[in-house]
């Protein structure tokens, strides 16, 4: 196997040394303006290879398999670590062997062989609206890691992803996604309708003054705001002053539980082990409000004095599936008296992540909420606040759990609706 052929190659020649190898089957329909526009396949192979030598961290990646290519890649990798600087807060990687527990539904041939023109079809009825455009994927993969401490396993996975934007005129949009493993979990038309729901709501758009609002954040927009607090609880950006949880393990942040649980039967995220092959657990980030860990792999661990969180990330610990903990409520009974309902946001920026300074553009459907009930359409507005402002202000969270995956949101997030109190929102600059 060629994964073993450089594993004994660098295995005697560098400290610590993990191989990757994966291997994709993938189709792609796109459609525009309820038409399908394009379809493909694509087949993609691909290893990954981390190497340390006395401390000089390197990671490099080949696609091509023949021998004259493979041994060129070591070659050159052998050559290029010895000009690097040494990484003096490395300190190693997990030593196995480990025994895995399989994760159930992350993998269903059936959602393989289904009929994807037809999902798309139906998809596009069930929104019901002027036009709609999206992209369906369907993907089946095997991947193998294996390492100089001991370590070999390998994962066979399958993967769906739909996301369809409604459109009933220039302004009012909507727009949702779904991501599953298993077919059984893939409701597309029930994606489209919500979509298509949004959009039909959002007609006739009005502006508004800018402002402290209690908000709404629907989870296409909630788990846009809670994938930067999964990112600020690595290790590697607390390290690198870009985390606005520096100095807060104990600290009071809020109420609300977030955890990162890669053992969820079907989660899009979901992995029996990390980069570094070590057995993934849950682990809670932060409990009623107070922050209990970071994420770490085995050499942030070490350097903070702590045990890995099985969350490498060889270079940069990562969540898996981040969840926010639900509430007990309807998403109807956490609508304010008076405030604003997001359903999605783009471009979330941070001015400073140290101190968590950030703003996100609203789009699709926004609205008012007036008595308790979302009203009036409204356009051309901003999200300006702080992260741990929106912690601590997050006051009521609901029931209706979505997990999500899109374009603004690249690791998955499970969340359900919440309520922010005192947000300030601004108007955008040209």
């Amino acid at each position: 196997m060629i994964e073993e052929d450089i594993l004994k190659k660098l295995k005697n020649e560098v400290d610590d040394v993990i191989v990757m190898s994966g291997e994709s089957n993938s189709s792609h329909i796109k459609f525009v303006n309820n038409k399908i526009a394009k379809t493909g396949t694509e087949i993609l192979k691909n290893i990954s290879i981390f190497a340390v030598w006395k401390k000089r961290v390197m990671f490099t990646s080949l696609k091509d398999f023949d021998q004259n290519t493979i041994d060129k890649t070591i070659n050159n990798l052998l050559k290029f670590i010895k000009s690097l600087q040494p990484k003096e807060d490395y300190y190693g990687i997990a030593k196995g062997p480990f025994k895995y527990k399989d994760i159930p539904g992350l993998y269903d041939k059936s959602l393989i062989h289904v009929n994807q023109i037809d999902l798309v079809e139906k998809a596009i009825n069930a929104a019901d609206v002027k036009r709609c455009s999206g992209d369906l994927i369907l993907s089946e993969s095997n991947s193998r890691l294996i390492g100089s401490n001991n370590v070999d396993t390998s994962t066979k996975e399958t993967n769906a992803h739909f996301s369809i934007r409604c459109f009933m005129d220039k302004e009012a949009t909507g727009h949702q996604v779904i991501s599953s493993p298993t077919l059984k979990n893939f409701d597309v038309e029930k994606t489209a309708r919500i979509a298509g729901e949004i959009a039909k709501m959002a007609r006739n758009p009005i502006e508004t003054v800018s402002g402290k609002y209690d908000v709404v954040f629907h989870p296409m927009a909630g788990a846009a705001l809670l994938e930067t607090i999964g990112s600020s609880a690595s290790a590697f950006n607390v390290s690198s002053k870009m985390s606005f949880l520096e100095n807060k393990i104990g600290k009071k942040l809020g109420n609300f539980t977030l955890v990162d649980n890669p053992t969820i039967p079907g989660g899009i995220g979901s992995m029996k082990q990390d980069s570094e092959g070590v057995p993934t657990n849950k682990t809670t980030i932060i409990d009623k409000g107070t922050l209990k860990t970071y994420l770490h792999n085995t050499s942030t661990a070490k350097k903070f004095k702590t045990k890995t969180t099985a969350n490498a990330g060889l270079i940069t610990p990562e969540f898996f599936n981040l969840v926010l903990e639900p509430g007990k409520n309807s998403f109807k009974k956490i609508l304010p008296d008076k405030g604003i309902y997001i359903t999605n946001v783009w471009y979330t920026r941070f001015n400073n992540y140290s101190t968590g300074d950030f703003s996100t553009i609203p789009r699709d459907g926004i609205f008012l909420i007036k008595n308790g009930e979302i009203s009036q359409p409204i356009k051309n507005i901003r999200v300006s606040d702080n992260m741990l402002n929106i912690m601590k202000n997050m006051s009521q969270i609901a029931n209706d759990s979505q997990q999500i995956l899109s374009w603004e949101v690249g690791s998955p997030v499970t969340t359900p609706s919440f309520l922010v109190k005192s947000v300030n929102i601004t108007k955008p600059t040209n």
